[in-house]
């Protein structure tokens, strides 16, 4: 039996409440399709570690999640601790040295949920956004100098390079050749950013020369926001850069029926490290502990875990119950517009994939 290494660190907030019920129901599947088990590791990192310790994850924390097969993560983030603190100190402190440079996000409008685009057939809106996630906007250059002067100054820098740029529009273009549609969309801001978004520009014409079957056009980031709702139909795979893609997902999520659903891959598609898998939501201190929160998206990306260790029909069985589940609104989360509880829709998952025959 194979038997697959899952570092699980569900972080803040509702972090931990999906994360919990996400492995419950990862167990289902594995006891369910019998051919694989996880082995999980639990990692208590996150901002509660930050106030014992003075760090988001030990010093040798990634030492600890290096050999695993996979991360489960849930949300990084509290109100009483600054956000560059967080995120730099646990999420991007994993992604960045583990080289997860594609940020893989789905969107669909699953059964049974409503679209703000009400004029769309759901059919209509089925993308992926795919994100730089190594370098660009968060690369992490720049500083700050003559603090608390009328004087001070503070610098961010974007950092494009040839390499980091080719490879991520080269895994769009597989990708989008891999999709019924064999589509793609090139996010820029190259009217404005005339160094390295046009570098951005020139690389992705040279890529695309590479697939002559995959239709591609270019668009700059505030026309694509506009794309999204007036013309959902006209898009399907969208490749963009770390700050583009990070608002553009959450637009998408938003379009999708609500963030509490939506997913991502962190991947490194050379597995030298371990990818990692998360819900997009963020730690949601708002509903923290109400037991409210939505499993969905913690559900998908357990469908995008599975998907990555190569259990596709377990994955596939997964994706069947969550549709199942969100198809009958008794089973909708606040953030849907229902009353269902984390726990009712958990169970509610774990009851389609008992029942599921095929």
């Amino acid at each position: 039996m194979r038997t697959y290494k899952i570092a699980a660190i569900p972080g803040d907030g509702i972090g931990v409440e999906v994360i919990a019920a996400g492995l419950e129901v990862l167990e289902i599947c594995a006891a369910r399709d019998g051919g694989f088990k996880l082995a999980v590791d639990h990692f208590d990192w996150g901002t509660d570690y930050y106030k014992r310790t003075g760090l988001m994850m030990p010093a040798d924390g990634r030492d600890k999640i290096r050999n695993h097969d996979a991360i489960y993560f849930g949300a990084v983030g509290a109100p009483d601790v600054a956000d560059h603190i967080t995120l730099w100190g646990l999420r991007l402190e994993i992604c960045q040295p583990f080289d997860q440079y594609a940020n893989v996000r789905p969107t669909r409008v699953l059964p049974g949920i409503t679209s703000p685009l009400r004029h769309v057939p759901d059919k209509l809106l089925d993308w992926v956004i795919v994100r730089e996630n190594s370098e660009g906007e968060y690369a992490g250059v720049g500083g700050r100098a003559h603090r608390g002067l009328p004087e001070e100054v503070a610098s961010d820098v974007s950092i494009f390079t040839r390499t980091g740029v080719a490879r991520i529009v080269r895994f769009a273009f597989k990708l989008a050749r891999a999709r019924p549609r064999k589509l793609l969309t090139v996010v820029t801001k190259s009217n404005a950013q005339r160094h390295g978004m046009v570098m951005w520009d020139e690389i992705a014409a040279e890529v695309a020369a590479e697939f002559p079957d995959v239709t591609w056009d270019k668009m700059l980031v505030d026309a694509m926001t506009m794309r999204m709702v007036m013309k959902p139909e006209t898009i399907d795979t969208i490749v963009a850069t770390n700050l583009h893609a990070d608002i553009l997902s959450d637009l998408a999520a938003a379009l999708a029926g609500s963030l509490g659903i939506a997913p991502t891959a962190n991947l490194n598609p050379e597995r030298k490290f371990p990818s990692m898998f998360e819900p997009i939501h963020g730690s949601a201190f708002d509903i923290t502990g109400k037991g409210i929160a939505n499993p969905i998206g913690t559900f998908w990306s357990g469908v995008m875990m599975l998907e990555h260790l190569g259990e596709t029909a377990a994955a596939a069985r997964l994706m069947r119950a969550i549709e199942r589940v969100t198809a009958d609104k008794r089973f909708h989360t606040p953030d849907l517009g229902g009353t269902a509880r984390t726990t009712e829709v958990t169970a509610a998952v774990r009851e389609a994939l008992l029942g599921d025959n095929a």
